[in-house]
């Protein structure tokens, strides 16, 4: 029996040499999310059509094998597909094309228009790229020494972030993530914006366009979308679709900032295909694969020979648990962090912006020595005063017995509504640091 099997594969390879590679297998059966197909030798990453029996044709990606079979997961709904039905391999992996003329669309997690389902761009039209790009050389990318204005005070002044710098906004549910987002998008000083809303309600996204992001952030914009209700690895390429063209767009020597919401859903989309696959869970149920793959994706943004991507990443706390795994991996790769406070949001303060918990990694190397020594000013009152914020509520401190309590106490409400902004209000740094020089003289 080995002998025939052995045999039988050979006889497959030639047959596929000889073909082009369009010999053609059929589905032996689904479980859950995972296709087994039999008779072809795909590769991993290889896009493949499956022909239902009703005349529609599927996209699914190679994910693994088991034993002779290979291992499928559709890049739609499994509604149609039934044993026996073709399998055709392409030989290829998922690619896009793309331009300029990118800007303005929404997209889906697999680069049509989402109003149409047609493609953004006409047959022959850009350029073609494979989605599973690698992050550039790291003795190819340039220095990261110019300042990124976002128009937001609070990250200006205090978390000021560089061009081709890679931040995490880091929160619970609720808190204001996507509206900081939406702010940085409409004011910040980037040539294009390219926003992933990976794993979001579907609600949120009409929400997002009109409110946060606006008709004047959405014409410099591309938007890709992947709803919550779509299957896992449609979730994970619309991530890998939206990297794939912040990437082109730094190809061209352009300014760009990515912005992801949520890197938490596309992890846990991951987690699910490697569950179904048979990957074995580690650290509270996330998969090893999951861990390789946010430090490849998060790698691919920053800086390159040729321009720059500056990464905004949001990454829902589970819990508010800033310990749990996948915001402690990804704190560790990223060059800073934004936390936003529940606390904070709910005294109506935004952003909600936890200034003593948040930092910049690059700040110091950007900043000249008069925004340094206002930032550690505001820093040292905003500080002072939590470490003595309990005495100070119950009557405990008495007022003239530590200059700097007192100064912490006299600065208070300035420095909060200098940290307070509108959506709607934008600010240049020369502003942002005449308002801070203001507040803590």
């Amino acid at each position: 029996m080995a002998n025939i099997e052995t045999s039988n594969g050979k006889y497959i390879a030639r047959l596929t040499a000889l073909q082009g590679g369009r010999v053609k297998g059929k589905i032996r059966q689904v479980i859950g999310l995972v296709i087994e197909v039999s008779g072809i030798r795909p590769f991993i990453g290889e896009i493949c059509y499956i022909h239902s029996n009703t005349g529609s044709t599927f996209i699914a990606e190679v994910v693994g094998f088991r034993e002779k079979c290979s291992l499928l997961m559709p890049l739609g709904d499994l509604q149609g597909i039934a044993p026996g039905c073709v399998v055709e391999p392409t030989g290829k992996s998922f690619s896009l094309r793309v331009n300029d003329q990118l800007k303005g669309k929404v997209l889906d997690g697999l680069g049509n228009l989402l109003d149409t389902g047609a493609l953004p761009l006409a047959p022959g039209e850009g350029i073609e790229r494979q989605v599973n790009g690698k992050p550039p050389n790291p003795m190819e990318r340039k220095p990261i020494n110019s300042i990124l204005k976002t128009g937001v005070k609070s990250i200006d002044a205090l978390m000021t972030c560089g061009e081709g710098q890679r931040i995490g906004i880091f929160s619970g549910s609720g808190v204001g993530k996507s509206t900081m987002l939406g702010m940085i998008a409409r004011h910040s000083s980037s040539d294009v914006n390219v926003i992933a809303l990976i794993g979001e309600r579907g609600r949120e996204v009409g929400d997002f366009l009109r409110n946060d992001l606006g008709d004047e952030g959405l014409k410099r914009s591309v938007v890709v979308v992947s709803t919550s209700d779509r299957p896992a690895l449609e979730r994970v390429m619309g991530a890998m679709v939206a990297v794939t063209i912040a990437e082109y767009f730094r190809d061209l020597g352009l300014k760009v900032i990515f912005m992801m919401d949520s890197v938490t859903r596309f992890c846990m989309a991951q987690r699910e295909i490697g569950l179904a696959v048979g990957e074995p869970p580690s650290t509270k149920g996330y998969t090893p694969s999951v861990f390789a793959l946010i430090s490849r994706f998060l790698e691919r943004s920053g800086t390159s020979s040729k321009g720059s991507i500056t990464g905004f990443y949001n990454v829902l706390v589970d819990g508010d648990d800033f310990t749990e795994p996948i915001t402690d991996a990804v704190r560790s790769i990223l060059d800073g962090h934004i936390v936003l406070s529940r606390k904070l949001a709910s005294q109506n303060h935004f952003p909600a912006a936890d200034i003593l918990n948040s930092n910049s990694r690059l700040m110091l190397n950007l900043i000249n020595d008069n925004h340094r020594d206002l930032a550690a000013e505001a820093r040292k009152l905003l500080s002072t005063y939590e470490s003595m914020e309990d005495l100070i509520n119950i009557g405990a401190y008495v007022p003239g017995s530590q200059p700097d309590i007192d100064r912490a106490i006299q600065k208070r409400s300035e420095l909060l509504k200098f940290l307070q902004q509108q959506p709607e209000e934008k600010y240049s740094l020369d502003e942002t640091l005449a308002l801070l020089s203001k507040v803590t003289s």
